[in-house]
């Protein structure tokens, strides 16, 4: 939950916000205070990182099912070292 303060001394705890264009910046909905001002609030952590970790959204894997099936439609069923006899 993030600490949002407002100037004329209120606070409030907000978990979930939604972020909408209010008076020509980002502002989250929630954070409007009863009287009348948009409240602020200092990052903690900055921006999340996302680390993906399903074997099926791997750029490695994908590139190597890539390259496989590439390498396949080039050589045909011959191997690369193989001969063309």
């Amino acid at each position: 939950m993030t600490l949002y303060k407002c100037k004329c001394g209120n606070e409030e705890n907000i978990g979930k916000t939604t972020l909408a264009l209010r008076d020509g910046r980002w502002r989250s909905i929630q954070a409007l205070c009863d009287c009348g001002l948009w409240m602020e609030a200092e990052p903690e952590e900055g921006m999340p990182s996302l680390i993906r970790t399903e074997a099926s959204l791997s750029k490695n894997k994908r590139r190597d099912k890539l390259w496989k099936r590439a390498k396949e439609r080039l050589t045909g069923e011959r191997g690369v070292n193989e001969p063309f006899d």
